[in-house]
Protein backbone atom coordinates (compact mmCIF):
# COMPACT_ATOMS: atom_id res chain seq x y z
CA UNK A 1 0.00 0.00 0.00
CA UNK A 2 2.90 2.43 0.89
CA UNK A 3 6.00 2.75 -1.00
CA UNK A 4 9.37 2.25 1.06
CA UNK A 5 11.61 5.16 -0.25
CA UNK A 6 14.95 6.23 0.97
CA UNK A 7 15.32 9.54 2.64
CA UNK A 8 17.85 12.08 2.76
CA UNK A 9 18.60 11.42 6.73
CA UNK A 10 20.57 8.31 7.64
CA UNK A 11 20.48 8.77 11.43
CA UNK A 12 18.94 6.79 14.15
CA UNK A 13 15.24 6.77 14.29
CA UNK A 14 13.81 9.04 16.59
CA UNK A 15 11.38 8.06 19.14
CA UNK A 16 8.29 9.13 16.90
CA UNK A 17 9.19 7.22 14.25
CA UNK A 18 9.39 4.13 16.23
CA UNK A 19 6.64 4.47 17.88
CA UNK A 20 4.67 4.92 14.57
CA UNK A 21 6.74 1.94 13.02
CA UNK A 22 6.38 -0.64 15.90
CA UNK A 23 2.52 0.37 15.59
CA UNK A 24 1.84 -0.69 11.54
CA UNK A 25 -1.09 -3.23 11.71
CA UNK A 26 -2.98 -1.10 14.50
CA UNK A 27 -2.64 1.95 12.37
CA UNK A 28 -3.26 0.27 8.74
CA UNK A 29 -6.75 -1.32 10.37
CA UNK A 30 -7.55 2.08 11.39
CA UNK A 31 -7.31 3.53 8.08
CA UNK A 32 -8.75 0.81 6.50
CA UNK A 33 -12.25 1.49 8.90
CA UNK A 34 -11.84 5.12 7.97
CA UNK A 35 -11.98 4.67 4.58
CA UNK A 36 -14.88 2.38 5.21
CA UNK A 37 -16.76 5.50 6.52
CA UNK A 38 -15.55 8.28 4.40
CA UNK A 39 -14.37 9.11 0.53
CA UNK A 40 -10.95 10.29 -0.01
CA UNK A 41 -10.25 13.12 -2.52
CA UNK A 42 -9.39 11.77 -5.55
CA UNK A 43 -5.47 13.41 -5.26
CA UNK A 44 -3.53 15.39 -3.12
CA UNK A 45 -0.47 16.65 -1.94
CA UNK A 46 0.89 17.49 1.33
CA UNK A 47 3.41 19.50 2.85
CA UNK A 48 5.15 18.16 5.56
CA UNK A 49 7.91 19.16 8.23
CA UNK A 50 10.10 17.10 10.50
CA UNK A 51 11.73 18.99 13.14
CA UNK A 52 13.18 15.86 14.49
CA UNK A 53 10.94 16.03 17.69
CA UNK A 54 8.11 17.06 15.46
CA UNK A 55 6.44 15.89 11.81
CA UNK A 56 3.37 17.46 10.78
CA UNK A 57 1.52 18.65 7.80
CA UNK A 58 1.48 22.82 6.95
CA UNK A 59 -0.32 22.30 3.65
CA UNK A 60 -2.94 20.05 1.81
CA UNK A 61 -3.69 20.67 -1.99
CA UNK A 62 -6.42 19.57 -3.09
CA UNK A 63 -6.04 20.01 -7.26
CA UNK A 64 -1.88 19.42 -6.93
CA UNK A 65 0.69 19.96 -9.98
CA UNK A 66 4.44 19.11 -9.90
CA UNK A 67 3.13 15.06 -10.62
CA UNK A 68 6.25 15.40 -13.28
CA UNK A 69 9.00 15.94 -9.97
CA UNK A 70 8.05 12.25 -8.63
CA UNK A 71 10.09 10.04 -9.76
CA UNK A 72 9.45 7.43 -12.85
CA UNK A 73 10.23 4.40 -10.49
CA UNK A 74 6.61 5.11 -9.14
CA UNK A 75 4.64 5.80 -11.84
CA UNK A 76 3.28 1.38 -11.42
CA UNK A 77 1.91 2.96 -8.03
CA UNK A 78 0.08 6.04 -9.09
CA UNK A 79 -1.33 3.95 -12.29
CA UNK A 80 -2.61 1.23 -9.87
CA UNK A 81 -4.17 3.82 -7.63
CA UNK A 82 -5.67 5.78 -10.20
CA UNK A 83 -7.55 2.40 -11.44
CA UNK A 84 -8.63 1.34 -8.08
CA UNK A 85 -10.02 4.85 -7.70
CA UNK A 86 -11.97 4.76 -11.24
CA UNK A 87 -13.22 1.16 -10.45
CA UNK A 88 -14.55 2.46 -7.09
CA UNK A 89 -16.53 6.27 -8.86
CA UNK A 90 -17.02 4.89 -12.37
CA UNK A 91 -16.41 1.51 -13.51
CA UNK A 92 -17.91 1.87 -16.54
CA UNK A 93 -15.79 4.96 -17.88
CA UNK A 94 -14.22 4.99 -21.32
CA UNK A 95 -13.24 8.61 -21.14
CA UNK A 96 -11.79 10.73 -18.64
CA UNK A 97 -11.74 15.02 -19.23
CA UNK A 98 -9.37 16.81 -17.23
CA UNK A 99 -9.52 20.54 -16.75
CA UNK A 100 -6.52 22.55 -16.38
CA UNK A 101 -5.70 25.69 -14.61
CA UNK A 102 -6.89 29.38 -16.45
CA UNK A 103 -4.55 31.30 -18.15
CA UNK A 104 -1.11 31.14 -20.14
CA UNK A 105 0.48 27.60 -18.36
CA UNK A 106 3.97 27.15 -17.45
CA UNK A 107 6.66 25.18 -18.57
CA UNK A 108 6.64 23.47 -15.20
CA UNK A 109 2.55 23.43 -15.40
CA UNK A 110 2.70 21.66 -18.82
CA UNK A 111 4.85 18.89 -17.37
CA UNK A 112 2.68 18.24 -14.69
CA UNK A 113 -0.42 17.98 -16.99
CA UNK A 114 1.63 15.96 -19.16
CA UNK A 115 2.40 13.37 -16.09
CA UNK A 116 -1.22 13.61 -15.42
CA UNK A 117 -2.85 12.55 -18.24
CA UNK A 118 -0.26 9.80 -18.82
CA UNK A 119 -0.88 8.33 -15.62
CA UNK A 120 -4.70 7.66 -16.23
CA UNK A 121 -4.12 6.89 -19.92
CA UNK A 122 -1.96 4.23 -18.36
CA UNK A 123 -4.80 3.37 -16.12
CA UNK A 124 -6.57 2.59 -19.36
CA UNK A 125 -9.01 6.15 -20.13
CA UNK A 126 -8.73 8.27 -22.55
CA UNK A 127 -8.02 11.40 -21.46
CA UNK A 128 -8.25 14.57 -23.07
CA UNK A 129 -7.66 17.87 -21.69
CA UNK A 130 -10.78 20.57 -21.35
CA UNK A 131 -9.73 24.21 -20.75
CA UNK A 132 -12.75 25.98 -19.28
CA UNK A 133 -11.03 29.47 -19.69
CA UNK A 134 -13.04 31.52 -21.61
CA UNK A 135 -9.96 33.41 -23.91
CA UNK A 136 -9.69 29.62 -25.82
CA UNK A 137 -11.61 30.16 -28.46
CA UNK A 138 -9.92 26.37 -30.33
CA UNK A 139 -7.81 23.78 -29.88
CA UNK A 140 -4.46 24.71 -29.13
CA UNK A 141 -1.73 22.40 -29.15
CA UNK A 142 1.35 23.21 -26.80
CA UNK A 143 5.34 21.99 -27.07
CA UNK A 144 7.04 21.12 -23.94
CA UNK A 145 10.97 21.46 -23.15
CA UNK A 146 11.43 18.45 -23.83
CA UNK A 147 9.49 18.63 -27.60
CA UNK A 148 6.24 16.68 -26.42
CA UNK A 149 2.85 18.19 -27.18
CA UNK A 150 -0.15 18.29 -25.54
CA UNK A 151 -3.69 19.59 -26.70
CA UNK A 152 -6.28 22.42 -24.86
CA UNK A 153 -9.44 22.22 -26.31
CA UNK A 154 -12.20 24.60 -25.40
CA UNK A 155 -14.55 22.37 -22.73
CA UNK A 156 -18.38 22.56 -24.26
CA UNK A 157 -21.64 22.42 -22.51
CA UNK A 158 -24.69 20.82 -23.20
CA UNK A 159 -27.62 20.70 -20.36
CA UNK A 160 -26.56 18.39 -17.92
CA UNK A 161 -22.67 17.45 -19.27
CA UNK A 162 -19.43 18.99 -19.79
CA UNK A 163 -17.43 17.47 -22.86
CA UNK A 164 -15.63 18.53 -26.42
CA UNK A 165 -16.49 17.91 -29.52
CA UNK A 166 -16.90 14.38 -29.83
CA UNK A 167 -16.00 13.40 -26.39
CA UNK A 168 -18.19 12.76 -23.83
CA UNK A 169 -16.25 11.82 -20.17
CA UNK A 170 -17.85 10.02 -16.94
CA UNK A 171 -15.63 11.36 -15.27
CA UNK A 172 -14.81 15.19 -14.85
CA UNK A 173 -11.10 15.62 -13.39
CA UNK A 174 -10.43 19.32 -11.59
CA UNK A 175 -6.84 20.40 -12.48
CA UNK A 176 -8.06 24.03 -11.29
CA UNK A 177 -8.22 25.03 -7.81
CA UNK A 178 -11.59 27.88 -9.00
CA UNK A 179 -10.12 30.86 -6.83
CA UNK A 180 -12.27 32.91 -8.67
CA UNK A 181 -15.19 30.91 -7.69
CA UNK A 182 -16.89 27.97 -9.35
CA UNK A 183 -17.86 29.07 -13.28
CA UNK A 184 -21.87 28.52 -14.50
CA UNK A 185 -20.29 25.98 -16.98
CA UNK A 186 -19.11 23.46 -13.68
CA UNK A 187 -22.57 23.83 -12.21
CA UNK A 188 -25.27 21.57 -12.28
CA UNK A 189 -23.56 18.28 -14.02
CA UNK A 190 -25.82 15.53 -12.16
CA UNK A 191 -25.38 12.83 -14.95
CA UNK A 192 -20.78 12.96 -14.58
CA UNK A 193 -18.48 12.69 -11.37
CA UNK A 194 -17.18 16.19 -10.66
CA UNK A 195 -13.70 15.14 -8.75
CA UNK A 196 -12.92 17.02 -6.58
CA UNK A 197 -16.21 18.94 -5.70
CA UNK A 198 -16.57 22.42 -6.43
CA UNK A 199 -16.85 23.11 -2.43
CA UNK A 200 -12.84 22.36 -2.69
CA UNK A 201 -11.93 25.18 -5.16
CA UNK A 202 -10.62 28.24 -2.54
CA UNK A 203 -13.51 30.15 -3.03
CA UNK A 204 -15.25 28.50 -0.82
CA UNK A 205 -12.52 26.17 0.78
CA UNK A 206 -10.60 27.43 4.03
CA UNK A 207 -7.06 26.25 5.36
CA UNK A 208 -8.75 27.03 8.99
CA UNK A 209 -11.02 24.19 8.56
CA UNK A 210 -9.08 21.80 6.97
CA UNK A 211 -6.32 22.05 10.46
CA UNK A 212 -9.74 21.98 12.57
CA UNK A 213 -10.56 18.43 10.74
CA UNK A 214 -6.82 17.37 11.12
CA UNK A 215 -6.95 18.74 15.04
CA UNK A 216 -9.89 16.19 15.49
CA UNK A 217 -7.99 13.35 13.25
CA UNK A 218 -4.74 13.91 15.08
CA UNK A 219 -6.50 13.47 18.81
CA UNK A 220 -7.90 10.56 17.38
CA UNK A 221 -4.89 9.26 16.17
CA UNK A 222 -2.62 10.64 19.29
CA UNK A 223 -5.08 8.33 21.69
CA UNK A 224 -4.81 5.16 19.06
CA UNK A 225 -0.87 5.31 19.42
CA UNK A 226 -0.66 6.48 23.25
CA UNK A 227 1.19 9.87 22.00
CA UNK A 228 1.36 13.10 22.62
CA UNK A 229 -1.40 14.51 19.27
CA UNK A 230 0.63 18.13 19.62
CA UNK A 231 3.83 15.96 18.16
CA UNK A 232 2.00 15.40 14.54
CA UNK A 233 -0.25 18.52 14.81
CA UNK A 234 0.52 22.29 14.32
CA UNK A 235 -1.16 24.66 16.85
CA UNK A 236 -3.15 27.36 14.63
CA UNK A 237 -5.63 29.90 15.02
CA UNK A 238 -7.90 32.36 12.92
CA UNK A 239 -8.07 35.97 12.39
CA UNK A 240 -10.66 36.82 10.14
CA UNK A 241 -9.69 39.75 8.02
CA UNK A 242 -7.32 41.97 8.88
CA UNK A 243 -6.89 45.31 7.53
CA UNK A 244 -3.30 46.46 8.85
CA UNK A 245 -3.74 49.80 7.73
CA UNK A 246 -7.03 50.35 9.50
CA UNK A 247 -7.19 51.69 13.12
CA UNK A 248 -6.09 49.50 15.50
CA UNK A 249 -5.88 46.70 12.61
CA UNK A 250 -3.03 44.83 13.91
CA UNK A 251 -4.58 44.26 17.03
CA UNK A 252 -6.80 41.12 16.52
CA UNK A 253 -3.24 39.84 14.45
CA UNK A 254 -0.65 41.00 17.48
CA UNK A 255 -2.75 39.20 19.98
CA UNK A 256 -3.39 36.05 17.95
CA UNK A 257 0.45 35.61 17.23
CA UNK A 258 0.92 36.05 21.26
CA UNK A 259 -1.39 34.09 22.88
CA UNK A 260 -0.38 31.16 20.29
CA UNK A 261 3.50 31.79 20.89
CA UNK A 262 2.91 31.55 24.41
CA UNK A 263 1.09 28.42 24.19
CA UNK A 264 4.08 26.92 22.02
CA UNK A 265 6.57 28.14 24.27
CA UNK A 266 5.07 25.78 27.13
CA UNK A 267 4.98 22.49 24.55
CA UNK A 268 8.60 23.33 23.84
CA UNK A 269 9.31 23.62 28.18
CA UNK A 270 7.59 20.40 28.33
CA UNK A 271 9.61 18.40 26.02
CA UNK A 272 13.05 20.36 26.79
CA UNK A 273 12.97 21.75 23.09
CA UNK A 274 15.64 24.59 23.20
CA UNK A 275 14.74 25.92 19.73
CA UNK A 276 12.92 29.36 19.65
CA UNK A 277 9.52 29.03 18.56
CA UNK A 278 7.91 30.61 15.78
CA UNK A 279 4.10 31.02 13.79
CA UNK A 280 3.57 31.44 10.80
CA UNK A 281 1.15 34.23 9.40
CA UNK A 282 -0.66 33.27 5.71
CA UNK A 283 -3.80 33.45 3.82
CA UNK A 284 -6.67 31.32 4.60
CA UNK A 285 -6.98 31.00 1.13
CA UNK A 286 -4.88 29.09 -1.80
CA UNK A 287 -1.59 31.52 -2.45
CA UNK A 288 0.95 29.04 -3.91
CA UNK A 289 3.52 30.10 -1.19
CA UNK A 290 3.11 33.56 -2.00
CA UNK A 291 2.20 36.25 1.00
CA UNK A 292 3.37 33.98 3.98
CA UNK A 293 5.49 36.05 7.00
CA UNK A 294 7.31 34.20 9.73
CA UNK A 295 6.94 35.25 13.12
CA UNK A 296 10.03 34.50 15.95
CA UNK A 297 8.67 37.66 18.17
CA UNK A 298 5.78 40.08 19.18
CA UNK A 299 8.43 42.46 18.26
CA UNK A 300 8.51 41.75 14.87
CA UNK A 301 5.20 42.87 13.99
CA UNK A 302 5.65 45.93 16.31
CA UNK A 303 4.40 49.36 14.29
CA UNK A 304 3.13 47.01 11.54
CA UNK A 305 0.18 49.28 10.96
CA UNK A 306 2.66 52.61 11.60
CA UNK A 307 2.41 55.20 8.45
CA UNK A 308 5.70 54.87 6.46
CA UNK A 309 6.74 51.53 7.51
CA UNK A 310 7.85 49.46 4.47
CA UNK A 311 4.68 47.02 3.40
CA UNK A 312 5.39 43.35 5.23
CA UNK A 313 5.37 40.27 3.24
CA UNK A 314 1.79 39.71 4.72
CA UNK A 315 -1.44 38.32 3.34
CA UNK A 316 -4.82 39.99 2.08
CA UNK A 317 -8.23 39.21 3.49
CA UNK A 318 -8.44 36.27 5.94
CA UNK A 319 -5.68 34.80 7.60
CA UNK A 320 -4.78 31.43 9.47
CA UNK A 321 -1.69 31.99 11.62
CA UNK A 322 -0.22 28.49 11.97
CA UNK A 323 2.70 27.27 14.84
CA UNK A 324 6.11 27.15 12.75
CA UNK A 325 7.22 23.86 12.29
CA UNK A 326 11.27 23.66 11.56
CA UNK A 327 12.67 21.23 9.27
CA UNK A 328 15.69 19.05 10.40
CA UNK A 329 16.25 17.88 7.28
CA UNK A 330 18.92 18.34 4.09
CA UNK A 331 19.96 17.85 0.95
CA UNK A 332 23.27 18.53 -0.01
CA UNK A 333 23.25 21.58 3.09
CA UNK A 334 20.27 22.59 1.43
CA UNK A 335 17.17 22.95 3.83
CA UNK A 336 14.31 20.38 2.90
CA UNK A 337 10.65 19.23 3.55
CA UNK A 338 9.06 15.84 1.74
CA UNK A 339 6.02 16.51 -0.25
CA UNK A 340 3.98 13.89 -0.20
CA UNK A 341 1.33 12.47 -3.33
CA UNK A 342 -1.50 10.46 -2.84
CA UNK A 343 -4.57 9.59 -5.34
CA UNK A 344 -7.30 7.68 -3.67
CA UNK A 345 -6.31 6.35 -0.31
CA UNK A 346 -2.76 5.47 -1.49
CA UNK A 347 0.26 7.27 -1.44
CA UNK A 348 2.14 6.81 -4.91
CA UNK A 349 5.23 8.52 -4.07
CA UNK A 350 6.60 12.51 -3.36
CA UNK A 351 9.44 14.77 -3.43
CA UNK A 352 12.31 16.64 -1.52
CA UNK A 353 11.28 20.76 -1.84
CA UNK A 354 14.36 21.97 -1.38
CA UNK A 355 15.96 25.30 -1.23
CA UNK A 356 19.52 26.83 -0.87
CA UNK A 357 18.40 30.29 0.31
CA UNK A 358 15.72 29.82 2.50
CA UNK A 359 16.92 28.53 6.58
CA UNK A 360 15.30 25.64 8.58
CA UNK A 361 12.21 28.70 9.90
CA UNK A 362 11.19 29.69 6.56
CA UNK A 363 8.66 28.59 3.82
CA UNK A 364 9.96 26.84 0.74
CA UNK A 365 7.91 27.09 -1.30
CA UNK A 366 9.28 30.43 -3.00
CA UNK A 367 11.10 31.06 -5.93
CA UNK A 368 14.36 29.42 -6.15
CA UNK A 369 12.73 26.27 -5.09
CA UNK A 370 14.29 22.85 -6.52
CA UNK A 371 12.87 19.12 -6.43
CA UNK A 372 14.58 16.19 -5.43
CA UNK A 373 12.31 13.19 -6.16
CA UNK A 374 12.31 10.53 -3.40
CA UNK A 375 13.27 7.11 -5.17
CA UNK A 376 12.76 4.21 -4.40
CA UNK A 377 15.07 2.07 -2.04
CA UNK A 378 17.32 -0.51 -3.74
CA UNK A 379 16.86 -3.04 -0.89
CA UNK A 380 13.18 -2.79 -0.26
CA UNK A 381 13.90 -1.84 3.26
CA UNK A 382 10.24 -2.93 5.69
CA UNK A 383 9.41 -1.62 9.08
CA UNK A 384 11.03 -4.15 11.67
CA UNK A 385 8.76 -4.10 14.98
CA UNK A 386 11.50 -4.79 18.08
CA UNK A 387 14.53 -3.52 16.21
CA UNK A 388 16.03 -1.03 18.20
CA UNK A 389 18.36 2.11 16.61
CA UNK A 390 20.44 1.54 13.85
CA UNK A 391 19.61 -2.24 14.08
CA UNK A 392 16.27 -0.89 11.93
CA UNK A 393 16.97 0.89 8.77
CA UNK A 394 15.67 4.45 8.86
CA UNK A 395 12.41 4.36 7.01
CA UNK A 396 10.88 7.73 7.23
CA UNK A 397 9.07 7.30 4.02
CA UNK A 398 6.30 5.36 5.81
CA UNK A 399 6.25 7.55 8.27
CA UNK A 400 5.44 10.39 6.12
CA UNK A 401 2.99 8.64 4.00
CA UNK A 402 1.18 7.74 7.66
CA UNK A 403 1.55 11.45 8.41
CA UNK A 404 0.25 12.65 3.95
CA UNK A 405 -2.90 9.87 5.16
CA UNK A 406 -4.07 12.09 8.20
CA UNK A 407 -4.42 14.85 6.06
CA UNK A 408 -6.11 12.96 3.50
CA UNK A 409 -8.48 12.13 6.18
CA UNK A 410 -9.20 15.44 7.57
CA UNK A 411 -9.85 16.68 3.48
CA UNK A 412 -12.28 14.23 3.80
CA UNK A 413 -13.97 15.37 6.90
CA UNK A 414 -13.69 18.91 5.69
CA UNK A 415 -15.40 17.98 2.25
CA UNK A 416 -18.36 16.12 4.00
CA UNK A 417 -18.60 19.15 6.03
CA UNK A 418 -18.99 21.93 3.30
CA UNK A 419 -20.68 19.30 0.85
CA UNK A 420 -23.91 21.10 0.10
CA UNK A 421 -26.06 17.89 -0.44
CA UNK A 422 -25.29 16.51 3.06
CA UNK A 423 -25.77 20.18 4.55
CA UNK A 424 -29.24 19.72 2.91
CA UNK A 425 -30.20 16.49 4.67
CA UNK A 426 -28.97 17.90 8.20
Amino acid sequence: MVPHLVTALTGPINELEQRILDATPVIERWFRLEWMEHTPPLYCAVDIRNAGFKLAPVDTNLYPDGWHNLSPDTLPLAVQAAQAAIEKICPEARNLLIVPENGKPSSFYLASLQRLQEIFRMAGLNVRLGSIDPTLKRSTTLTLPDGDKLTLEPAQRTRFRLGLKHFDPCTILLNNDLAAGAPGILEDLPEQYLLPPLQAGWSVRRKSRHFHSYDEVSKRFGKLLGVDPWLINPLFATCGEIDIHAPDGGECLRSHVDALLTKIRRKYKEYGIAEKPFVVVKADQGTRGMGIMTVRDLKDLAGLDRPGRPAPDLPRGEVIIQEGVLTNERIHDAVAEPVVYLIDRYVVGGFYRIHAERGVDENLNAPGARFVPLPFAGNAHLPRPGAKGEARPPNRFYMYGVIARLAMVAASYELEATDPELQALA
